[in-house]
């Protein structure tokens, strides 16, 4: 059988060969009987708990030191601003990354898993143990912050997110579509097998660029729907909060990342890396 390999650039002398990884099985059982799986959806639940307790802390802080009521300060200049909660959102997506990365593969976002599990890089079984892992996580982490800041919380919003006033449904959907595009499209361009064998420092950086895709898209999206690109997120603050609005917007913070994640799956995977191509020249080869 024909593969399709090819040959990295000379490093230290002497040429690497690259292969791409076989497919994940779509339904692998013995993954549940093993530790490594179950050690892994811990990593993803522990990681989405930290993610979340510190984002909607430094939301709800953020809004209490620019309350008029309470404060002097002006809403404009007070507190971190929208920069500080973008560098909150980014700094603890690369940091949790680099932490879960070797455990879990570090993906702390349900959009994230569907994307990788399009592009067949998990199996089903594992992909539907992380999303509920994340989702449990985001709970726990937004009821942390209730649980600390009870008044505080209920009062300025629980970091729930929803589609600001002045904006429709369809805007809020598309901003989430081409967020999650975003940051689904860089973890396929950070991870990617084959520059991780062309250059070695690929692995060591790739949670900074993913970082600051989330960062970037939250300087974006923040003023449209306070930035969801990640379900877990979003499901875990609208069940803490559980208000109305939240709940009347929540599909949009499903449907959008979604569908986000999928083209940025489909991009990379057949656009990018044209599989469909490598796959059909592979067939013609053994025909």
């Amino acid at each position: 059988m024909a593969k399709d390999i090819e040959t990295a650039p000379e490093q230290r002398g002497g040429a690497r060969d690259y292969q791409d990884p076989p497919p994940a099985p779509l339904i692998d059982p013995e993954e549940l009987t093993k530790w490594s799986f179950y050690r892994a959806a811990i990593a993803e639940f522990v990681a989405t708990l930290l993610f979340l307790y510190v984002t909607v802390l430094t939301v709800i802080g953020y809004k209490v030191q620019t309350d008029p009521a309470k404060n002097t300060v002006d809403a404009d200049c007070g507190g971190v601003g929208i920069l500080g909660i973008a560098w909150a959102f980014g700094g603890m997506i690369f940091i949790l990354v680099y932490c879960t990365a070797g455990i879990s593969g570090g993906h702390i976002n349900p959009a994230v898993t569907f994307g990788l599990f399009l592009a067949r890089k998990v199996s089903l079984v594992r992909a539907l143990m992380y999303m509920v892992a994340q989702c449990l996580g985001a709970i726990c982490g937004c009821g942390l912050v209730k649980a600390f800041q009870k008044t505080y919380y209920n009062s300025y919003g629980g970091g729930a997110n929803e589609v600001a006033a002045g904006f429709n449904k369809g805007t809020g959907l598309g901003a989430e579509i081409i967020g999650t595009f975003v940051l689904v499209y860089t973890v396929f361009a950070a991870t990617d097998p084959k520059r991780n064998a062309r250059d070695s420092h690929v692995p060591v950086l790739a949670p900074l660029p993913i970082g600051f895709a989330v960062f970037m898209v939250h300087l974006a999206t923040i003023p449209v729907t306070g930035t969801g690109i990640n379900p877990a997120r979003s499901f875990g603050a609208a069940v803490i909060y559980n208000k109305d609005k939240a709940w009347d917007d929540q599909w949009i913070f499903w449907v959008g990342p979604f569908i986000g994640a999928a083209i940025a799956a489909f991009y990379h995977q057949y656009i990018l890396r044209a599989a469909a191509v490598k796959a059909l020249g592979s067939f013609r080869s053994n025909a």
